[in-house]
């Protein structure tokens, strides 16, 4: 009887809500009241979807990271190789255009090694004898004066730079016209200009180029810039600091002027000892 009691209640009830849905209000209450514990009985299934989708997506990150790094490094040494052949060429194009406006012949050559003693400022270039390179000829870059062969071997060539402190070069202001030399201090980015009055008029700023009167350095290559001047009156000559404006420590190709311009030759000293003899004549005098 309580079953069929209670049979017959729940037929009766769902037709009351199908029919005049008065049980709707209490449904939604009855929904609102379960809805936290429906939610807490899914939150394990959330949290273990959640820390596995973690890590899956940790592993991808690192994954990802690691191959950006390898791709990084890779780019980055590409990068580097191509900014210095990039560098090679704009060197290689400027060198060129300065043998075309020259009027000497030039030939190019390459740094093979730099002189391993830090107390000499020389290296060897890629071309001797074989090359018709012969012992003083002058080398520059795009710039200036690099430095001078001072020795040739069959295929190699060494080059003393100006900033050797046993070098010198003769030099003039270009803005004066004032006859100098500039000799190397061993630093490689230092050279003196040495016995110059203190009055003499030179100021800071003034670029050097070389005379052409030694018979070795063509005139008008730059070689360096004055940067300091100390003027003592308690010294006869001022301190004069510069620096070379070519790049002596840089640059991979330089060139070697082959020609130079023609002087006469000097005349010995004996024959102009004897010229300049006084001539010392006699005359008798008439009475």
């Amino acid at each position: 009887m309580r079953l069929l009691f209670f049979f017959v209640l729940s037929l009766l009830l769902l037709f009351i809500d199908s029919r005049f849905k008065y049980l709707e209000s209490t449904r939604t209450a009855i929904s609102i009241l379960v809805y936290p514990f429906q939610r807490l009985t899914t939150v394990p299934g959330i949290v273990w979807q959640e820390v596995g989708t973690y890590f899956e997506t940790q592993n991808h990150l690192i994954e990802d990271n690691t191959q950006l790094r390898e791709q990084h490094s890779a780019d980055a040494a590409q990068l580097n190789i191509l900014q210095v052949v990039q560098a090679e060429n704009t060197q290689l194009h400027n060198l060129m255009d300065v043998a075309q406006r020259v009027n000497y012949p030039m030939q190019m050559a390459e740094i093979a090694y730099v002189e391993r003693d830090i107390f000499k400022r020389k290296l060897f270039v890629s071309k001797g004898a074989k090359a018709n390179v012969q012992p003083g000829q002058v080398v520059m870059d795009d710039i200036g004066i690099v430095g001078q062969v001072t020795r040739v071997y069959p295929w190699l060539s060494e080059v003393t730079l100006i900033t050797d402190k046993d070098h010198a070069v003769p030099v003039q202001i270009l803005r004066n016209g004032i006859r100098a030399v500039v000799f190397g201090s061993g630093d490689i980015n230092e050279l003196a200009l040495r016995y110059m009055p203190i009055s003499s008029d030179i100021q800071t700023g003034d670029e050097l180029v070389t005379s052409g009167i030694d018979g070795t350095y063509p005139a008008g290559l730059p070689v360096a810039k004055v940067i300091k001047i100390e003027r003592d009156p308690a010294y006869p000559f001022a301190r004069i600091a510069c620096i070379p404006i070519a790049g002596v420590d840089r640059h991979k190709y330089l060139l070697i002027v082959s020609g130079a311009p023609e002087l006469p030759p000097r005349p010995e000293i004996k024959a102009m000892q004897a010229d300049e003899k006084p001539k010392i004549t006699l005359k008798r005098k008439v009475q």
